[in-house]
């Protein structure tokens, strides 16, 4: 099997759960026509199985993962991580998929190490991941009392400072920590700056009530 992503910007339409159903329904189905699954998201660590194309839309969770050929998984953000996971055999061929939405209390509470363990139990032997845009540490500022819980438990990589000097949390060494923590393989990727880029939708730089999707689906060798 193959596995392909998508990570949406402005250009793409909003994917916000102020859109109606119809709408939102239909800018899925323009920009990828399969059946999607659109959670609820929480700000948790839950991890939806999908075990057909469509299943578990609606579920309040932060992540889902599939061995399904043809379903295609989605998170909605900005600013927050949205992290694709691809699980792939001792072959190296990709098996499953999954995607996670991790703003910082689900980093805190494990949601990325909670996907990558659903993809061990979908059989997956290693786990290849990709970081979408979010937002950077330089515009990311933070209070000391949350960012020193998140040091204690991931280190002081995590702990940064903004372009004005006042504490900062950088998100992308966070997803980095978590991710070393399980059987996903080392990325340095640097995706853009929701905060820095009118590209994208930025809650905290802009107040945009708009949100980008980040997707990921698996097909057949030889679709």
């Amino acid at each position: 099997m193959r596995a392909h992503w998508v990570f949406t910007n402005v250009n793409d339409g909003d994917f916000s759960g102020s859109a109606s159903s119809d709408d939102l329904n239909r800018r899925c189905r323009d920009l990828i026509d399969r059946p999607w699954t659109l959670l609820d998201q929480v700000h948790g660590t839950d991890v939806v199985v999908v075990t057909e194309p469509g299943g578990g839309t609606g579920r309040s969770a932060d992540a889902s993962v599939t061995a399904c050929v043809g379903a295609v998984l989605a998170v909605r953000t900005a600013d927050c991580a949205a992290v694709v996971l691809v699980g792939r055999d001792d072959a190296g061929q990709a098996t499953s998929v999954g995607v996670a939405h991790a703003g910082w209390r689900g980093l805190l509470l494990g949601v990325l190490q909670s996907t990558v363990h659903e993809l061990e139990m979908l059989g997956a032997k290693t786990v290849e991941w990709h970081l979408g845009p979010c937002i950077s540490a330089p515009r990311y500022e933070f209070g000391k009392t949350d960012l020193d819980r998140l040091v204690q438990r991931y280190g002081t990589s995590l702990r940064s400072t903004t372009s004005t000097g006042a504490p900062a949390l950088d998100m992308r060494a966070g997803v980095r920590a978590a991710m070393a923590e399980t059987i996903a393989e080392p990325n340095d990727h640097d995706p853009a700056c929701t905060a820095s880029s009118s590209d994208y939708y930025s809650w905290r730089a802009r107040s945009d009530r708009g949100r980008q999707v980040t997707a990921v689906w698996l097909d057949a060798e030889d679709r």
